[in-house]
């Protein structure tokens, strides 16, 4: 059977407090599992790190929060600090105000004033709305949460003026239609997160409606603290199988669009799709090769199926960022790839941390 060649996929994740000892780990893991472009929502800054040294492309999305905007910029200032040799046109800096319940709207401000890229936690379960909403349900004893602001996250972000075609808004899994007209309105991109949405018993985003109205959608599988891997293949099975679900259509996403979700939708979620996410002349030659054989979907008459449907990290034949390979089954031992995400684990743990205090796992339901 031939291989499969497709775009690299891009993957969104958010980096929880155990990932300072192992982001880099998870990150070489990507590279062996055909994901050579990702945006990560990054609490200790490993994730920038450890792009570099294995040569992946991608956003660090350096995550502050917090209700005073002086602590939070410190925050930011010190993890920028922290990794600023590894920043550079291939890796780059943004800023992640953790969500609307764990940072005040003066901190999304100073977020917006850096003209960065903005990745933030949206409207992940109805816990984090009845406590925006109200203060009140699951989360009304949680100490560190600011004070709730008396509306959603989206509603919130849009009343402050900081939605933009800037922002990247994680989950949007309990969003009302004229929220979703919002995000619209304002060319908002949003990662899908399904596996750990399902995992943690939030629910199945409305995948539909968010593409029928024109938002830019990439897949992500967010941090270890709610998913059980960074399994990319494994993803684009739940974005089909939840979808279906949601649905209760069989039609409702089919291989080849969660192929694209994957693919060209997480570079234009990323604002990079001028660059890559397709295989056409002129775009940066960033992409993976797939092989089917072996693979329990059989026979291969559909490409993309065989790839979404019979793909895993172990039929990765190769993954390669400007054309030059960053992973090659049978020719770059996995050796070399840890020992590479052992040294950005080692630089991030050298440094020592002023943010050892400061909360880190955002409550779920």
């Amino acid at each position: 059977m031939l291989p499969s060649v497709f775009g690299g996929p891009f993957d969104f994740r958010a980096e929880t407090r155990p990932s300072v000892a192992s982001t880099a780990d998870l990150t070489s893991s990507l590279i062996a599992a055909e994901v050579p472009t990702l945006g990560d929502c990054s609490f200790s800054g490993a994730a920038a790190v450890a792009m570099d040294e294995l040569g992946l492309r991608g956003i660090a999305y350096l995550e502050v929060f917090g209700a005073d905007p002086a602590e939070a910029m410190e925050q930011f200032d010190e993890l920028r600090d922290r990794a600023a040799a590894h920043f550079d046109e291939r890796v780059a800096v943004g800023v992640s105000p953790h969500a609307p319940y764990s940072v005040s709207a003066a901190v999304y401000h100073a977020c917006a004033d850096l003209g960065l890229p903005v990745a933030t936690h949206i409207s992940e379960s109805e816990s984090e709305v009845r406590y925006l909403l109200d203060g009140g349900g699951a989360w009304e004893t949680i100490p560190w949460l600011v004070d709730p602001p008396g509306t959603t996250g989206t509603r919130l972000l849009a009343r402050e003026g900081l939605l933009g075609p800037h922002v990247l808004a994680a989950h949007c899994v309990v969003v009302e239609p004229e929220e979703i007209a919002l995000l619209a309105e304002h060319d908002v991109a949003v990662a899908h997160c399904p596996r750990s949405n399902a995992y943690v018993g939030c629910g199945i985003a409305p995948l539909r409606e968010l593409r029928r109205a024109g938002l830019r959608v990439g897949v992500g599988t967010d941090g270890v603290s709610s998913t059980p891997s960074h399994d990319y293949f494994d993803e684009l099975r739940a974005v089909v199988m939840m979808a279906r679900a949601r649905e209760r259509r069989p039609d409702a996403m089919t291989a080849a669009e969660a192929l694209e979700l994957a693919t060209l939708g997480g570079a234009r979620a990323l604002r990079l799709e001028a660059e890559v996410g397709s295989l056409v002349p002129g775009k940066r030659a960033d992409l993976a090769v797939v092989s089917v054989e072996g693979s329990p979907y059989v026979p291969v008459e559909n490409p993309a199926a065989a790839v979404v449907f019979g793909g895993s990290p172990e039929r990765v034949l190769a993954t390669y960022v400007d054309g030059e390979p960053r992973y090659e089954r049978g020719g770059m031992n996995w050796h070399e790839l840890t020992v590479a995400a052992h040294s950005a684990r080692r630089a991030m743990l050298a440094v020592s941390t002023s943010a050892d205090e400061a909360p880190v796992t955002a409550p779920h339901a």
